[in-house]
Formats: C-alpha cells, sequence, structure tokens
C-alpha cells in the first residue's frame, strides 16, 4: 500500500527521523519603513512597531540595539519586527532617516 501522504516516521535501524526544518521566509519590503504604535494586548503600555527594515536578523538585533541606547529604553526583535518600549517615533523617525532610510509613520 504505497500513499503520497505516507511518510516514514520511526525506524529500527537510526531511531526517529526528524526532517530538516527550514527558516521562515520574510515578505520583501517596499522600501519604506513603517513606524507605528501600538497598545493593544500590552495592558496600556505603548510600543513603537518598526517594519519593513530589509535586514537579516543579526543587523535588526544590531539596529534594535542603537535605537534602543540612543531612546534609552527597552525593546526586542520578533519575527524581524523591532518593538521600541514607549512612544518615541519622533526620535526613532530621525534616527533611521540619518542611517538613509526612508521612513513614514504609520497608523493614528
Amino acid at each position: 500500500m504505497k500513499d503520497d501522504n505516507s511518510r516514514l516516521v520511526y525506524s529500527t535501524e537510526t531511531g526517529r527521523i526528524d526532517e530538516p526544518k527550514s527558516a521562515p521566509v520574510r515578505p520583501k519590503g517596499d522600501g519604506i519603513v513603517r513606524i507605528q504604535r501600538q497598545t493593544s494586548g500590552r495592558k496600556g503600555k505603548g510600543v513603537c512597531l518598526i517594519t519593513g527594515i530589509d535586514a537579516d536578523d543579526a543587523a535588526l538585533a544590531t539596529i534594535a540595539a542603537e535605537l534602543k541606547k540612543k531612546c534609552g529604553c527597552g525593546g526586542s526583535v520578533k519575527d524581524g519586527v523591532v518593538e521600541i518600549q514607549g512612544d518615541k517615533r519622533d526620535l526613532i523617525k530621525t534616527l533611521l532617516e540619518a542611517r538613509g532610510m526612508k521612513v513614514k509613520l504609520a497608523g493614528g
């Protein structure tokens, strides 16, 4: 019985067989970095979300570290989105424009 949907899961010779997981592919942006403020799901605490930076994870981490240091606040990088704590949109915009990026303030 051969089925196209079946695959070998366990073998007595090698044990459990795991398929290698592929890295998630982030969609290419349009070249515009967007900064938005978000409070939903954060118990009223505001964060600035920075999306659209076309860089790998290591470069995003260095950009986030520089922004956190210049803003004097915390933050993180999650799924290609840089989160900076607090409402620092204007400062972040000037810092990213100084790096040569095209920046827009998104949201209300």
